[in-house]
């Protein structure tokens, strides 16, 4: 049987109009006061949300009341949380975008992230019918990543928008991406 999987981006936070590293910030006040959708389409057997305060909130705006999944997190990345890309040395910037095992801000390392993802993803193949995930722009990157194959700098190339979603398909053999960025609502 076919397991539907539905991963929102959660809404936009200061971190992220800014490029900053996150740092379990709430979702950001315009978009708490611009945007005001309707529920998400019902029909799921399982909503899943991230632990994070922007996925919750997003889950709220969004209709949606879920169980929390830990696995869902975004990347740890320790003591860079709350800095922006200016206050971080460029010789640990540039480690970090080349070398998915650098965990020199105290945190995850990029491949020990995009595992975990790859783990919750074989976990959910195991089910079967519908299920939606509120998460992070990263951590769907990083299971785009693991549905194509790719190597792990192409985590980087991957644009997620927040509000939008990415629909994932388990045949019972492999998974397959459906849609990538569809928005949920005018941004």
């Amino acid at each position: 049987m076919t397991r539907r999987l539905t991963l929102i981006c959660q809404g936009a936070t200061a971190a992220t109009r800014v490029s900053a590293f996150p740092a379990d910030d709430p979702l950001e006040e315009l978009a708490l006061r611009k945007h005001r959708p309707g529920p998400v389409k019902q029909g799921y057997a399982q909503v899943l949300v991230s632990p994070s305060r922007a996925a919750q909130e997003t889950a709220t705006l969004l209709g949606l009341s879920g169980t929390v999944e830990p696995a869902l997190q975004d990347m740890d990345v320790g003591r860079w949380a709350g800095q922006g890309l200016a206050n971080i040395a460029p010789e640990d910037l540039a480690r970090w975008l080349s070398d998915p095992d650098f965990a020199g801000h105290g945190g995850e390392s990029l491949g020990n992230f995009i595992a975990r993802a790859g783990d919750w993803l074989n976990t959910m193949a195991e089910g079967h019918g519908a299920v939606i995930a509120v998460t992070s722009a990263a951590f769907i990157r990083a299971c785009i990543g693991g549905v194509l194959s790719t190597p792990f700098e192409a985590f980087w190339r991957i644009d997620i928008a927040p509000l939008t979603e990415t629909d994932l398909r388990h045949d019972g053999r492999r998974w397959a991406l459906r849609a990538l960025g569809r928005g949920l609502l005018e941004l």
